[in-house]
């Protein structure tokens, strides 16, 4: 039997329970196996994972059209993220939501010495640095390959991969390209092979000249400190607005 929320009759909550109990015992009343919701019982892990990337790209959304009714809507939906695994990190003993919240609070404590302790951070670039410096030797304590590069996830976007990936280098002291080249000069070859290999009708070809491109267009975007992704988003933006405003061509006219 699942448990009251907040203590209240069924249906209404309990003003002196906090928003993130009341959320939490929600939550616990839906995964509960007698009496929760069908659906959210067969969720796992996995299954949810998918969702988790969707509601992270809708709260990008949201900020980018300053909406911030909008935010706040998203911003729910992903916490239900997070709220969701770890009711299922729950059921099977291995965390709950209070770990989740501590683990994050001590983090926050670690990395920012500056702030916490005695340290002296005086720049925001410094300030980054010192994190990169702080993830590396976590990872290192957990046994975790020393390679910064290993350490960006395969399943982030191709584009925003390949900018992570240049940046780490470049950060690591082995840029993927020094900081004077010439744009021009690295992209122009890329361009001409790939164009090469669709001449000649090669598409294996085809996809490896343009994927070794891209990667050294976000090489190049890392070296100007442009992101990528960014700005591909917003080209694709401009051509959807551009082709909103274009007048549907009049199908009763003859040719």
């Amino acid at each position: 039997m699942a448990p009251p929320l907040g203590a209240a009759a069924p249906g209404r909550y309990d003003a002196r329970v906090s928003a993130t109990d009341r959320l939490l015992e929600i939550m616990a009343r839906l995964r509960d196996p007698e009496e929760g919701c069908p659906w959210d019982l067969e969720q796992d892990f996995e299954s949810l994972a998918p969702y988790a990337i969707e509601e992270a790209y809708e709260v990008e959304d949201a900020i980018r059209r300053g909406d911030p009714a909008h935010l706040r809507e998203e911003l729910g939906d992903l916490l239900l993220q997070v709220v969701f695994q770890a009711q299922i990190a729950r059921e099977k003993g291995l965390f709950d939501f209070e770990d989740v919240a501590g683990a994050l609070a001590d983090k926050l404590v670690a990395r920012h010495p500056h702030v916490f302790g005695d340290a002296e951070v005086r720049t925001a670039a410094a300030q980054e640095a010192a994190w990169e410096r702080a993830k590396e030797s976590e990872r290192q304590a957990r046994g975790e390959p020393g390679d910064p590069l290993s350490a960006v996830p395969r399943s982030l976007p191709a584009l925003l991969r390949a900018a992570k990936l240049a940046r780490r280098a470049a950060r690591a002291g082995h840029p993927l390209l020094p900081a004077e080249a010439d744009p021009g000069a690295v992209l122009g070859p890329g361009v001409e092979r790939l164009a090469a290999a669709i001449r000649e009708g090669t598409e294996a070809r085809a996809e490896e000249a343009l994927g070794a491109l891209l990667l050294q267009t976000a090489a190049v975007a890392a070296t100007r400190g442009l992101d990528p992704e960014a700005a591909l988003r917003r080209a694709a933006d401009r051509l959807v607005e551009a082709r909103r405003d274009t007048p549907a061509p009049d199908r009763d006219r003859p040719a």
